[in-house]
């Protein structure tokens, strides 16, 4: 049967460089599982590999889509699929990587069916996002489904306000909805995250953030400032930037924000892969244990 080595992880974990050597190990290619990378009009604030970084090796997902086309679950789960379909044509293994954990679930079992919502109650909360701020919206969902809201990434509204809608609509909390039925596909995966030392992690996070900076980061930012209120825009590494230049707050308060959201962030990646129960951990150091137990899973 086909495979598919699914490595996950936290932001600034090392999943690029892993995956570009395990990919010249296995000679295959690499599909990213990164809800903002596959957007071509962002690429500093999102970490995205440059050509350098790629070596050579094929990614897809990756400037693939453009923000004024969003890309949800659903839409990523049929694309990829059909990308690994055509890759395992002459592929025994594909290497799905990312830290998106709903696209990678997506694609490896199926999605969670979901009961619909009036229109009207995600109108409302959208004007009480508006008028009330995020984290009066956090603290509700942290009362209403604090299972969630240990591994959501909160700094984005539009995974908070879709959970809330959920809980108010139904009584009952998302994360209840989020037990899935897992669906057959014609490929194994096989899951392993990453992880390092929280220091080491947070230690890159940090050196990550001022290098995106000194790479023109709030330039980026500014330039997207037209399209600030799209769903691809709602995430850590933008909209810390958006008050800034709006003249809410200073660059020392910015840089602040951006480091602590994106340890937060990292933290939340972490929980949530922790909880799946189903990954493989290594550091990303070890290329030659993961293909090991590729191997040895194999038999």
């Amino acid at each position: 049967m086909k495979t598919l080595l699914v490595i996950a992880g936290p932001t600034a974990v090392g999943k690029t460089a892993l995956c570009v050597q395990l990919a010249k190990t296995l000679k295959t290619d690499i599909v990213s599982a990164d809800s903002r990378q596959l957007y071509r009009e962002l690429s500093i604030g999102t970490a995205k590999p440059m050509q350098a970084e790629m070596d050579g090796i094929r990614h897809h997902f990756i400037d693939s889509h453009s923000i004024l086309s969003p890309v949800n679950a659903g839409r990523y789960e049929k694309e990829c699929l059909a990308t690994l379909n055509t890759l395992f044509q002459e592929k025994d293994i594909v290497i799905l990587s990312g830290g998106t954990g709903l696209y990678i679930n997506a694609v490896c079992f199926g999605l969670d069916d979901m009961p619909p919502v009036a229109p009207f109650l995600r109108e409302q909360l959208l004007v009480r996002f508006q008028v009330e701020g995020l984290e009066i919206l956090q603290s509700e969902l942290r009362q209403l489904d604090p299972v969630y809201a240990q591994t959501a990434d909160l700094q984005n509204p539009i995974r908070v306000t879709r959970a809330l809608e959920v809980c108010l609509a139904t009584g009952k909390p998302y994360s209840s909805f989020r037990r899935r039925q897992t669906v057959e596909r014609p490929f194994r995966s096989v899951l392993v995250a990453l992880e390092r030392p929280r220091e080491e992690l947070y230690a890159r996070i940090d050196t990550r953030m001022d290098t995106m900076l000194a790479a023109g980061l709030i330039d980026e930012v500014r330039s997207l400032l037209p399209y600030r209120n799209l769903t691809a825009l709602q995430t850590v590494g933008y909209q810390e930037i958006f008050p800034y230049l709006d003249g809410i707050y200073d660059y020392d308060e910015m840089v602040r924000l951006l480091k602590r959201n994106s340890r937060r962030y990292a933290k939340r990646q972490l929980t949530w892969f922790r909880n799946q129960g189903n990954y493989h951990w290594f550091g990303p150091e070890q290329g030659e244990e993961i293909v090991d137990e590729l191997m040895r899973t194999a038999n």
